[in-house]
């Protein structure tokens, strides 16, 4: 579980605070932020529900994907990884994430919501939902 919460910080919550050309690009990658935000919004699930919990491997290969995507693109492992560090960039990110939370009728605050989400997303067999496990 603490893995996926790693990866989640570590890989999903995103800007860069030394290459301004970098933190501009990747803001602008908008399938490898989409990816970032598949990542979160499971994170907060798994963290939030007692009856899901994270497929891990599949979650560290989707991650470790959106990485190599990011890196074909030009951007050096540093840039990557100070992009996904920045605090106004993670904040950001948890709106994104909340916002979604909202649009399906669930909220970051309500365990219930969370789990209610998170089946149908396993059971409609979405990418966040590859993420995820019903116990």
């Amino acid at each position: 579980m603490r893995i996926l919460s790693t990866l989640a910080l570590s890989i999903a919550l995103a800007a860069t605070s030394v290459g301004a050309s970098a933190q501009s690009g990747l803001y602008n990658e908008k399938d490898i932020n989409d990816g970032l935000l598949i990542i979160a919004v499971a994170d907060k699930i798994r963290r939030g529900c007692d009856s899901i919990s994270a497929r891990i491997f599949k979650a560290r290969s989707y991650a470790v994907g959106l990485k190599e995507l990011a890196s074909s693109r030009g951007y050096s492992d540093e840039e990557i990884d100070n992009y996904i560090e920045n605090k106004e960039n993670k904040a950001e990110m948890r709106l994104r994430r909340n916002a979604y939370f909202q649009s399906k009728g669930a909220s970051n605050l309500d365990p219930e919501s969370l789990c209610v989400l998170g089946r149908a997303e396993i059971q409609k067999q979405s990418q966040i939902g590859a993420l995820l496990r019903a116990r």
